[in-house]
């Protein structure tokens, strides 16, 4: 099938950035042609066109690292492809999630690092080194080290706090307490070695049916409140 819409360039490809779509994570970026386009809209999996061997690749054909695209967007002059993607293992052919670990400065290309990550996704990295630091404690280590109960109490204080700033304080302070809240469950999840990623995929999971329906279920099944 044709896509006339699309603008391929003088090869016949057209570029294609992988997004995760539950972490916001650039995966990969890569080619595609349109029979790659096509057959990517027709399964549901990531394929490419490599220039190198001339021909189409589906994404984790060798590895199982596949690509399972939610959505297919183009950007304002359909010269870009962006693939909403649920990454199944890394995507890298290095091992890493991301292709994207160098950062570039003046001084040049430096050594990889830590993938390039939103910043609530980044956050939970540094909360993860923070629990495993051996150095002097810092505010996140001695949270995690006094357990659930301290932890706890954090998060229904901070809550408290931002339920009363939504009821009748202003915008900087809802803002305010809501980083609080949103820092302190963050600990919370790292303390019970739940990814932030789980969280989002649970709403990406509930986004199909009306939340009437997803609570009525939760209580049928006994994970929802009683």
């Amino acid at each position: 099938m044709a896509h006339p819409n699309i603008t391929f360039d003088s090869n016949g490809l057209v570029t294609a950035v992988a997004q995760d779509r539950a972490t916001g994570e650039v995966r990969m970026v890569a080619w595609m042609n349109a029979d790659a386009l096509e057959q990517t809209l027709a399964t549901g999996l990531a394929t490419f066109f490599s220039r190198s061997r001339q021909k189409l690749w589906v994404k984790g054909e060798t590895s199982g690292h596949r690509l399972r695209v939610a959505s297919v967007m183009a950007d304002c002059d359909a010269d870009t492809l962006l693939l909403l993607v649920d990454p199944e293992g890394a995507s890298c052919h290095t091992g890493r999630p991301t292709c994207f670990f160098r950062r570039v400065t003046d001084g040049g290309l430096g050594e990889p690092e830590r993938q390039a990550l939103p910043y609530l996704f980044e956050l939970e990295a540094t909360i993860a080194e923070r629990a495993a630091a051996t150095a002097e404690k810092s505010y996140t280590k001695s949270l995690l080290d006094a357990g659930a109960s301290k932890i706890n109490k954090k998060i229904e204080e901070e809550a408290g706090e931002v339920a009363r700033a939504i009821a009748g304080e202003s915008d900087e302070r809802v803002a305010s307490e809501a980083a609080d809240v949103l820092y302190h469950l963050l600990v919370g999840l790292r303390l019970r070695q739940v990814p932030l990623r789980a969280v989002v995929q649970k709403l990406i999971e509930r986004s199909s049916q009306s939340g009437h329906a997803e609570k009525a279920a939760r209580n049928a099944d006994g994970t929802g409140p009683a």
